[in-house]
């Protein structure tokens, strides 16, 4: 890590006194001012190393708005601004480092006890701000989560946008509340013991209101992403471009508190550097958290299957603590709804899935059709801890076509039974907002630019995006406020009908998680997994040292009969979705002897588990 970027932080910082210290790296630039427009005032930056500028300004305080004002005269936002209030066009504003933290004891879970829920903050709630958000807490705490996932809220265009044209990455988006009900979010999580996570995009930045390369030689040439430029993290001025993102993740994480960040695409992160960008902010990130002496996590999404990500460094790996796995996803989806088009044929065999249950990926090194290339390296070694998975995310939900979820596509059983393969995996459980009762909103991508080409640039990129695939239909409007409404959940469905059912089935499936000493280990070694291609029956067996669970899933369209040894002791049924609590039909029996083979009759697209207590059990 270079020197400039420790203790040295760039931006606008209140010194208290009505004095703010002003830094910002502008390399191409001889001479840099501050714009203050209170009283007109224009105050000279001292050229220092390695291309910052920086002045102490008397008479500034926290609401002030400024500006940096460079040779040619444009005066520009700061690119470190934390609070942009007129939105990505207009001038940055100084902001109150202080906060009252109620969270001194605060010191985070572990991430084995993780059990995320993704929200956007805009569309959760009427409000769609971050008081709003606070006002939830308690529905998270019935629900049973333990982890709050917010998806961007970097200053984006507008009012309305998934998060992911964000231009402003230390700024907490205005329309949401900015960085003081942030906080105030963050803290009122601590205090009801949630972990935050926020979605971080490293990758590219928007395209409205960049004025970045006005500034320095933030983007490269070299590479290009699906989004935009990419960012020069191993080119010339690389040390200061990743000095300025690692910044970020510490403003983040030390600043406001969060807990853990999702870093974005991170295949797209092109570095060829022999120490990565990524390796740099894993071990910065880790120091912090030993500092601080908090449970701090860096976790990736990546289209790749790379093991490196989460390696440890002494093992060649980058050090981060987890990435979500799409191939959970992709098997289980294509399963559940016979989908082959655009990515997802690459899925869809039964035995593929048994892989990535018992290991993470499905692809280690296979050859993909869709990608026409071998894909994927092997997860078989890596601990289960290491990987997210889920039925829906803002992703798979967001990228169809019409921004449909999984209810509208398969039954109220096949609903079932995907809440029960995520939520009792062995792995990191992910829901998306609303799953859980079977919200019917659709959240399709939302956009609110202010220039036309660019929007309408937008409309075309959404068009080519879903020619690979199946989908019929017309593409919903991303400018359209009416869009971006439609998103808007409905938390008053989970109160009736089978939206109720699937809620209180969510909370005793997380209690389930969370109570039963099995099903609350995270290890690959004590859980074996066998696979009845023919019937579509997946077997798997979890042990901890006080008990040993049966999960079986049934993913067949018809009843499967599958002859099961179970071992000395007394088996108890701790759930079966298809019984009639859970609106179905289902007939298995709530005890088992053990020392026997038992057949029983699996309800089509349905799950059951049974427990033995290691005290009831004799010797095997």
């Amino acid at each position: 890590m270079n020197a400039n970027s420790v203790g040295e932080t760039i931006g606008a910082v209140y010194l208290q006194d009505h004095k703010c210290r002003f830094r910002v790296w502008a390399p191409q630039h001889e001479r840099v001012g501050v714009r203050l427009p209170k009283n007109d005032r224009l105050i000279s930056m001292e050229r220092t190393r390695c291309g910052y500028h920086e002045a102490i300004v008397q008479d500034a305080q926290p609401g002030d708005l400024y500006f940096f004002q460079l040779e040619d005269g444009n005066q520009r936002a700061d690119p470190a601004s934390r609070l942009q209030p007129q939105g990505v066009h207009g001038p940055s504003a100084i902001v109150n480092p202080e906060f009252a933290w109620a969270d001194q004891d605060w010191r985070g879970i572990a991430l084995k006890d993780y059990i995320i829920y993704e929200l956007h903050v805009g569309s959760f709630t009427a409000a769609g701000t971050f008081a709003a958000l606070t006002a939830y807490l308690d529905y998270f705490c019935e629900l049973g989560v333990t982890a709050i996932e917010l998806m961007p809220i970097a200053q984006f265009p507008g009012a309305r946008n998934w998060g992911y044209d964000g231009v402003y990455p230390f700024a907490a988006q205005n329309s949401y509340g900015g960085p003081a009900d942030l906080k105030m979010l963050v803290d009122a999580c601590h205090r009801r013991g949630f972990a935050l996570i926020l979605d971080v995009v490293y990758n590219h930045l928007g395209p409205e209101g960049n004025y970045f390369p006005e500034f320095g030689p933030y983007f490269t040439d070299r590479y290009q992403t699906p989004w935009g430029q990419a960012i020069n993290f191993d080119g010339p001025w690389s040390d200061e471009v990743r000095s300025y993102f690692i910044q970020n993740a510490l403003y983040w994480v030390v600043d406001c508190h969060i807990d853990g960040l999702r870093l974005d695409a991170v295949h797209a992160i092109l570095d060829h550097s022999p120490s990565t960008f990524l390796e740099e902010l894993a071990d910065e990130v880790h120091k912090a958290a030993n500092r601080l002496n908090r449970e701090i996590f860096l976790i990736a999404e990546s289209a790749d299957n790379d093991r490196r990500l989460v390696r440890a460094p002494d093992r060649g790996g980058y050090g981060l603590d987890a990435q979500w796995n799409d191939d959970f996803h992709h098997c289980l989806r294509t399963l559940l709804t016979g989908e082959r088009s655009g990515y997802y044929r690459d899925y869809g065999d039964f035995n593929q899935f048994v892989k990535a249950y018992r290991e993470g990926f499905a692809f280690s090194g296979e050859y993909s059709k869709f990608r026409r290339r071998r894909h994927g390296s092997s997860s078989r070694d890596l601990g289960a801890d290491r990987f997210v998975v889920f039925a829906q995310n803002h992703d798979q939900v967001g990228n169809r076509m019409r921004g449909d979820r999984l209810s509208a596509a398969v039954s109220f059983e096949d609903l079932k039974l995907a809440a029960g393969i995520v939520l009792l995996s062995p792995y990191l459980p992910l829901l998306f907002m609303g799953e859980e009762y079977a919200e019917s909103a659709p959240f399709p991508y939302f956009i609110s630019h202010s220039d036309a080409a660019l929007i309408d640039a937008v409309r075309r990129g959404r068009q080519s995006e879903f020619a690979s695939f199946d989908w019929q239909g017309e593409i919903p409007d991303p400018q359209s406020e009416t869009t971006f409404l439609s998103a808007k959940l409905h938390p008053e469905l989970r109160t009736s009908g089978a939206h109720a059912i699937l809620w209180a089935f969510y909370k005793e499936l997380i209690g389930l998680r969370k109570q039963n000493p099995a099903l609350a280990r995270l290890a690959k070694e004590s859980m074996d997994v066998v696979g009845y291609e023919n019937a579509k029956v997946l077997v798997a067996r979890r042990r901890s040292a006080v008990n040993h669970v049966i999960f079986v899933a049934n993913l067949s369209a018809a009843d499967a009969t599958i002859a099961l040894p179970f071992t000395e002791g007394c088996w108890r049924k701790l759930i079966d979705s298809a019984a009639p609590k859970w609106h179905g039909a289902g007939a298995l029996p709530d005890r088992l002897d053990g020392g026997t083979e038992h057949r029983l009759t699996f309800a089509y697209r349905s799950f059951a588990v049974f427990d033995c207590a290691l005290s009831t059990r004799g010797p095997e």
